[in-house]
């Protein structure tokens, strides 16, 4: 089914979106889903299409964005989810939040305003880990320790190994039982810029929880420290500071945050093995930065925290 057959489908087959006035593909992100952001009597909604070999998978995810309302976390609202008539796909109808991916639009604000926008997604992530894991869920500390394990072997063999690598690898060896009884919270475990919506100068939602699972909420930092650091400094110390309450991170925090940063550089260069091999040397180049900023871990709060908030 080529795309045009799959928009006329949505359009005829789904009852709230027939008379649509506009719909546009979005090319973005990591999944498998296609994407359309569709405009009808000037509502604004956001349709996902996926296979039905993932249907079990969405369902999870649209019930994680329905319990996500229970915390009034700013998110899009979940409004149907179904088999699409006369294809082999499934779809998540959500409404749409307008503006723009904070990636692309937080350099155009000032670095108060940044600082302002990281505070509100911070309090927004906060809101999220009020949402404990079912009695049912493994302890953090086995699941993370048997998945670590599993990626040392994988990185110990890929011949893709960081430059000086012993340091870290014995700082996390050192650290390791930290993880034992922390918190089994929920993770949106992609919690940085690149799924954050911005306009007018605030946090307009949080966008894409399908990779969303059970942890130390410690945890759920990483992609700040990868990721929204490299894009807006500003933010992400309001982004840390918010979730805090305005207040400076416990060196406890900074510890397991710096725990689980170290390990992140292990398992980031076995997924881009698996998933984007041409892309190797820029996800190298991100992790050689982590290792500075954390002066190969002898620091545990990174260098752009120390510097920034001086500033």
């Amino acid at each position: 089914m080529n795309e045009q057959e799959l928009i006329d489908n949505i359009v005829n087959g789904i009852e709230t979106l027939q008379g649509s006035s506009r719909i546009s593909k979005i090319n973005k992100g990591y999944s498998n889903d296609q994407k359309f952001r569709i405009e009808k009597n000037g509502q604004l909604y956001l349709l996902k299409c996926f296979a039905l070999d993932e249907l079990a998978a969405k369902q999870a995810e649209y019930e994680v964005i329905l319990n996500m309302q229970k915390y009034d976390v700013n998110c899009s609202k979940p409004l149907e989810m179904s088999t699409l008539p006369n294809t082999d796909r499934g779809y998540m109808l959500l409404t749409y939040i307008d503006g723009h991916e904070a990636t692309e639009a937080i350099s155009a604000y000032s670095e108060e305003v940044q600082y302002k926008i990281g505070l509100e997604a911070g309090q927004e992530l906060a809101k999220m880990h009020r949402w404990h894991a079912p009695a049912s869920v493994t302890p953090w500390y086995d699941r993370k320790l048997e998945k670590h394990k599993r990626y040392i072997e994988q990185y110990m063999s890929s011949g893709a190994r960081m430059k000086d690598d012993a340091q870290f690898l014995s700082f996390i060896d050192r650290n390791l039982h930290l993880m034992k009884d922390r918190p089994n919270v929920f993770q949106h475990d992609d919690f940085h810029v690149g799924n954050l919506i911005i306009k007018d100068g605030s946090l307009a939602g949080v966008i894409d929880f399908d990779r969303w699972d059970w942890g130390d909420p410690v945890h759920e930092f990483l992609k700040a420290g990868m990721f929204s650091s490299e894009i807006s400094i500003p933010f992400t110390i309001g982004n840390f500071k918010g979730y805090h309450g305005k207040q400076e991170p416990d060196d406890k925090f900074w510890t397991l945050y710096s725990l689980y940063l170290a390990m992140t550089i292990i398992s980031s260069i076995v997924w881009i093995l698996k998933v984007r091999p041409v892309e190797l040397p820029i996800m190298m180049e991100k992790l050689e930065r982590v290792l500075e900023d954390h002066n190969h871990f002898n620091s545990i709060v990174p260098r752009w925290y120390l510097e920034g908030s001086r500033v």
